[in-house]
């Protein structure tokens, strides 16, 4: 299995960020997926994770700005990350399979994210 994320970048505060996360050896849409983060000096955390039967649900830091989103053609998950803020800025890591509420099984190499104020 693996998971492939991509599209961070450098970002002012009120921009926005599309992340993607591509898998292979993993049906996407049979699994639950989800985003983390990790923020200087802090331990990863969830951000956004969607089940299978394609119900979101998100950190309260989050939401109204981010949305997760999956395309089980291209088996691929994204974040859309809207109003960035520098509180956002982190290394983030996609994650599949397991249980709701646990640590993925798998998860994909992180892409950082940075939010200048």
């Amino acid at each position: 299995v693996q998971l492939q994320a991509f599209g961070g970048g450098t970002v002012q505060a009120g921009g926005f960020l599309r992340l993607s996360c591509e898998g292979s050896g993993i049906i996407f849409s049979h699994n639950i997926v989800g985003w983390y983060r990790q923020r200087p000096g802090k331990q990863r955390e969830p951000v956004a994770s969607m089940t299978v039967g394609t119900i979101p649900s998100y950190v309260d830091s989050v939401k109204g700005r981010f949305a997760i989103s999956r395309d089980g053609a291209k088996n691929a998950v994204y974040l859309q990350m809207n109003d960035l803020k520098p509180d956002d800025t982190a290394i983030h890591y996609c994650g599949a399979g397991g249980l709701e509420g646990a640590d993925p099984h798998y998860w994909g190499q992180g892409t950082l994210v940075t939010v200048s104020s």
